[in-house]
């Protein structure tokens, strides 16, 4: 029996594999980084950066049957899950939806209340940066829990670093609250409708977002037993 075949039973079956890999850029060396600051020993390294295709049915595991949960509850609402699910991606046995940033908040609203879903616990947000992504080079990626069914996904919304403004879910998951005001400090991801979105690590002046893939290494010089160390962008790179 093929990977992709139904068995008799009708159990679940590995999803197929993502419809090829979305190449957005390349990248040298072991951390890409720019202007002198690899010294890792990797500077002749060149590989690809891929973003995982779309997936096709049957995604096996639960997967099929939340995202027909999911795509039947935005329908008795009158929202075709094709313009909020940009895409679904199984990749490593996890499963994501590709959401569009002007949905995410009733999609959340849903796979948190229908009965059937009850993904109640929202455990954080997390920024991804990815300038080769031309249009897109802001991530934000939601962790999922369902406690009622046992079950985990991910949400994610993809917005331009000229527009990096994505709808807060403090609303849906109160404990969202830190978290956005992290990435948000860490990658500039501006959460709409937030109740109080200030820096929660840099100082409030503080000018740019540390984890920026494009954010200069800078530093300063650490002096340990007499001897002194530079900062990262003043160090000898072996690129």
């Amino acid at each position: 029996m093929s990977e992709t075949q139904e068995p008799e039973n009708g159990s679940n079956v590995p999803a197929p594999r993502a419809q090829g890999p979305e190449v957005i850029g390349v990248r040298k060396g072991m951390f890409g980084a720019a202007g002198g600051g690899d010294t890792s020993g990797y500077g002749g390294l060149v590989r690809t950066v891929a973003m995982p295709g779309a997936t096709s049915r049957p995604y096996g595991s639960y997967f099929d049957e939340v995202a027909d949960e999911l795509e039947g509850a935005l329908e008795e609402q009158d929202l075709l899950p094709g313009n909020a699910i940009e895409k679904t991606v199984v990749d490593r046995g996890e499963l994501t939806f590709h959401i569009a940033r002007e949905h995410l908040v009733r999609v959340a609203q849903v796979l948190r209340d229908d009965p059937a879903l009850r993904f109640e616990l929202c455990t954080g947000v997390s920024g991804v940066h990815f300038p080769e992504d031309k249009g897109r080079e802001l991530h934000a990626v939601y962790h999922l829990r369902s406690l009622t069914h046992g079950r985990i996904l991910r949400l994610e919304v993809s917005v331009p670093d000229s527009d990096p403004h994505v709808p807060s879910l403090v609303p849906v998951y109160p404990t969202n609250d830190w978290h956005e005001r992290e990435t948000y400090d860490f990658f500039g991801l501006i959460f709409d409708g937030h109740p109080a979105l200030t820096r929660i690590m840099m100082p409030d002046d503080w000018q740019g977002f540390p984890q920026r893939k494009d954010y200069p290494l800078g530093g300063i010089p650490v002096e340990y037993k007499g001897a002194q160390i530079p900062a990262p962008d003043q160090r000898r790179s072996y690129s």
